[in-house]
């Protein structure tokens, strides 16, 4: 129950970094997603396509934090 705090504040840094990760694995290998679509987009000058990818994968990143935050609200609160 004491690392509690430490696990959600950890779980909330590697969201973000999940969507890293599965982007960098787009960047390299695949011919569909998102990963692909900002390769392609700055590949051939498509400045909305890149940036609306990039606001995508934040609005996800951002909610998938809500979310965690909401996680740890209802866990610390079972914990106090």
């Amino acid at each position: 129950p004491a690392n509690v705090p430490t696990l959600m504040a950890t779980l909330k840094i590697n969201v973000g970094m999940a969507w890293i990760g599965s982007i960098m694995g787009e960047y390299l290998v695949s011919k569909e997603g998102l990963g692909y679509l900002l390769v392609y987009g700055s590949q051939v000058f498509r400045l909305d396509l890149v940036m609306t990818c990039t606001i995508v994968l934040c609005a996800l990143a951002g909610v998938m934090y809500a979310l965690v935050a909401l996680l740890e609200k209802i866990v610390v609160k079972n914990y106090r």
